[in-house]
């Protein structure tokens, strides 16, 4: 076939053709559920919450929460002079939380005391 008749343009016809019916296919069996705003699949994992904990902080345990960030700076300074290693993590609420590790926490939701502890 010589190139000046024009069958060197039916390939890549052909390929985006297919191309494009092949979108419109997907488009139409799997993409369509998302502009309705509702996911359908909702109700097969609606059970599902094994892993929404709530929060996670890993090693970390919250010993007292509180909305003012100096008070909870005052919160680690008092356990700091205790001996005790914090740090503090803001929660979805707005809320900052002190955190410390697991072994000290009881001693420190005790020096705590008058805060808002968890």
């Amino acid at each position: 076939m010589p190139p000046s008749d024009g069958w060197y343009l039916l390939g890549p016809f052909i390929a985006v053709a297919l191309v494009g019916f092949l979108g419109a296919i997907f488009w139409r069996m799997g993409l369509q559920w998302t502009r309705a705003g509702e996911d359908p699949l909702r109700d097969l994992y609606d059970g599902l919450t094994i892993f929404d904990h709530g929060e996670d902080y890993g090693l970390l345990c919250p010993a007292a929460a509180t909305r003012d960030p100096v008070i909870a700076e005052e919160i680690r300074a008092l356990l700091r002079a205790a001996g005790i290693r914090s740090t503090s993590a803001t929660r979805p609420d707005g809320r900052l939380v002190v955190l410390v590790f697991p072994e000290a926490v009881e001693e420190a939701r005790r020096l705590v005391g008058g805060s808002p502890a968890l």
